[in-house]
């Protein structure tokens, strides 16, 4: 009984393997279209343009800026898109390079501190309306952002990396210059950092 439920977990993770197979080799044809078709460049962009957005939207805190600077990702990416190569970093982690790029450079022209506003994406853990929970919801809430607010920005950029759009920390990797044993030690100790300054101001 034991042999058969190894098969059957072996045989749904062979599956998945292999769509997630299918569906990189399909992207890297899409890809090398693009290169010759900026048609075949509007599907790529259809497909990462929301969590590209997103992403730089919690790096800027600002709506306006936020369109510009992902218009300016896409830019670029179709200018520089006949020098990417397939080495194994999947194509949105390049796509994240270049945003991360464009939003270090418009942090130092502005001398601004980096933050992330999470305000308008956070969803309330409650579905009741009762007061009572929804404040006790929010002030919880507040406490995470303030306190994801004060890491270092390596780390603020790892925590919106994970939870913003579930990346592996392979990918999070390629796109912050890192191993992957890199990144998973560094996001256990930001976890438990954050956990610590939880509970000094009061939540368990």
């Amino acid at each position: 009984m034991t042999d058969l439920i190894l098969n059957e977990d072996d045989g749904r993770l062979a599956e998945q393997s292999n769509e997630k197979g299918l569906e990189h080799a399909a992207e890297i044809v899409l890809i090398e279209q693009a290169k010759e078709d900026p048609h075949a460049f509007g599907v790529l962009y259809e497909r990462y343009v929301d969590r590209i957005y997103s992403y730089i939207y919690y790096r800027t805190g600002n709506q306006q800026d936020a369109e510009d600077l992902t218009a300016r990702t896409f830019f670029k990416a179709l200018d520089h898109i006949s020098s990417f190569n397939n080495r194994g970093v999947p194509f949105s982690a390049w796509l994240y390079r270049i945003a991360h790029n464009l939003v270090a450079n418009w942090h130092r022209d502005r001398s601004r501190r980096r933050e992330l506003v999470l305000e308008d994406q956070a969803h309330l853990p409650y579905t009741s309306a009762n007061p009572e929970r929804l404040a006790e919801a929010s002030e919880a809430r507040e406490a995470l952002l303030s306190a994801i607010r004060q890491l270092p920005d390596d780390r603020q950029q790892l925590i919106l990396l994970k939870f913003s759009d579930a990346l592996p920390n392979a990918q999070i990797g390629a796109i912050m210059g890192r191993s992957e044993g890199a990144i998973k030690s560094l996001y256990h100790r930001t976890l438990l950092a954050l956990r610590e300054e939880l509970q000094q101001r009061g939540f368990a």
